[in-house]
């Protein structure tokens, strides 16, 4: 082939990834506007797809054109370079969206994601400290002089206290303090700009009490945030997760410790008291109660090892 004719080539290929990136873009926007899917969420999506995009075959230029054999073989192939069967599903999922929003739209006839399975992969339990391990992750310094540490006692207690994700707390603003201190209960925001309000324990507000008194020292006098820097800026996740790790290891906890794990221990620990699944899955914020029901199988666990270690039939 001539390098005119290369060069024709590149052109065509070009045009098309253009022209399939923008129902893309579109699909985005909806979900941002209409859905009002957080920006994380969104820079997911695109990933997702632009994984679609890169291993459907060259033939294939136009969406309404991809059909269901196309999407098996990409599952087949990721899966073949070591994408979970978890992961594969996310995929599908992202995909069969994107799809039944193409086919509303009237640019394909039907969804070719719909009856493609991801691979089965064994189920992982979510971790969650013991109570005795999450009462040696709280337990105050003999003298919190330091502010700092006085900060991270009032996030930490939070986490476990009413069971927010990471995101959640860091948008916590001073006036959430008001409520805590007053009312004993926190509103946040979730996911999908889903509000609800969760009880917070004796505890976290003696510790947040503490922290806002202090707030002072560290904070800007214009900052809303209700966790600070030492710049006396809002306080960034990534620094959340770092400050807890180095408290885990500081106390002497073996296993590394992240903000979601206090969410699972939070869960864990209030199921295994109450029983009531419907009152653990409204402080959580999960829209579906399946989604809270793998707690369920942590108390079970827990009830195995007690049996394990109590039940004189137990060891054979």
């Amino acid at each position: 082939m001539s390098e005119v004719g290369r060069e024709v080539g590149r052109v065509f290929e070009a045009k098309n990834r253009e022209e399939d990136t923008a129902p893309v873009e579109a699909y985005l926007d909806f979900l941002a506007g209409q859905r009002r899917v957080a920006a994380h969420t969104l820079n997911n999506y695109r990933r997702d797809l632009a994984r679609l995009q890169s291993c459907l075959p060259p033939a294939v230029t136009d969406w309404s054109r991809v059909q269901g054999q196309d999407i098996r073989r990409c599952v087949a192939k990721l899966h073949g370079e070591g994408l979970s069967g978890r992961s594969l599903a996310r995929l599908l999922s992202a995909w069969r969206g994107f799809f039944a929003w193409l086919g509303e739209a009237g640019r394909v006839n039907s969804n070719p994601c719909l009856g493609v399975r991801a691979p089965k992969s064994p189920r992982r339990l979510p971790k969650a400290l013991s109570v005795d391990e999450s009462a040696v992750l709280l337990k105050p310094g003999e003298a919190e002089a330091d502010i700092l540490q006085v900060r991270d006692t009032a996030m930490f207690e939070l986490f476990y206290s009413s069971g927010l994700r990471l995101s959640e707390l860091a948008a916590l603003d001073l006036a959430a303090a008001q409520d805590i201190l007053g009312e004993g209960e926190v509103r946040v925001c979730g996911k999908r700009n889903k509000e609800r309000l969760v009880p917070v324990g004796g505890p976290a507000r003696a510790a947040l009490a503490q922290w806002v008194h202090s707030r002072g020292r560290l904070a800007a006098s214009a900052e809303n945030a209700l966790f600070t820097s030492q710049r006396g800026t809002r306080l960034g996740v990534r620094a959340i997760q770092q400050r807890l790790a180095a408290c885990a290891r500081q106390k002497g906890l073996a296993q590394h410790v992240h903000p979601h794990m206090l969410r699972h221990s939070f869960a864990s620990h209030l199921l295994q008291s109450s029983g009531d699944l419907r009152a653990v899955q409204e402080m959580l914020g999960h829209a579906s109660i399946a989604s809270t029901q793998i707690y369920t199988h942590l108390d079970f666990q827990h009830l195995a090892s007690v049996y394990d270690r109590a039940h004189p039939r137990a060891k054979r």
